[in-house]
């Protein structure tokens, strides 16, 4: 007794079209986190060109919040410091362009407390282009040392679709 299968076939022109959608969607999303990394590996090298001024903290405190009542404690340095750009006196609060990071680890607030303590004087690099934004740290670069990996999305992606549309040519085996 033999069997018989009633599916119906499926189209080859449903599978390209299917593999051209997958491969899409993935260079797609590869693309995004480029994008997104590649932006924040250029604003941290172009910070490195930004003048390096003298500043003074006018204010450190260390800033606590829950979010959740049942949660553990978050805090985070709130930093003032006063700098002249140019003959004229700003002020500041960011620590890196960012902002100043929270943290539950306690440890790791007392260090960054003791780092920035009223009245201390120290560096910080001023945006030229808009002088009333410093910054305490400059972000780092390690997106650019990442960039690869999103790229291996994109170049598959962009592989599978390509792949998908070509025909493949069949070669002939000649038998001895």
């Amino acid at each position: 007794m033999s069997e018989t299968n009633h599916h119906p076939k499926a189209s080859p022109l449903a599978g390209k079209i299917f593999l051209v959608a997958i491969g899409l969607a993935l260079a797609l999303i590869g693309s995004v986190f480029f994008w997104l990394m590649w932006r924040s590996f250029d604003r941290a090298n172009h910070m490195r060109d930004w003048p390096e001024v003298e500043c003074v903290i006018l204010s450190a405190e260390v800033e606590e919040r829950r979010i959740d009542p049942n949660g553990p404690a978050e805090f985070r340095v709130d930093v003032a410091y006063g700098y002249v750009w140019k003959g004229v006196p700003y002020t500041s609060d960011r620590i890196t362009l960012r902002g100043n990071p929270w943290t539950s680890k306690s440890d790791v607030i007392e260090e960054r407390s003791l780092e920035y303590r009223e009245g201390m004087t120290t560096t910080c690099r001023v945006d030229p282009a808009r002088p009333e934004l410093a910054v305490l740290k400059m972000d780092s670069k390690a997106p650019g040392y990442s960039i690869w990996f999103p790229a291996l999305f994109i170049v598959g992606g962009l592989g599978i679709s390509i792949r998908a549309l070509i025909p493949l040519k069949k070669t002939q085996q000649k038998l001895p």
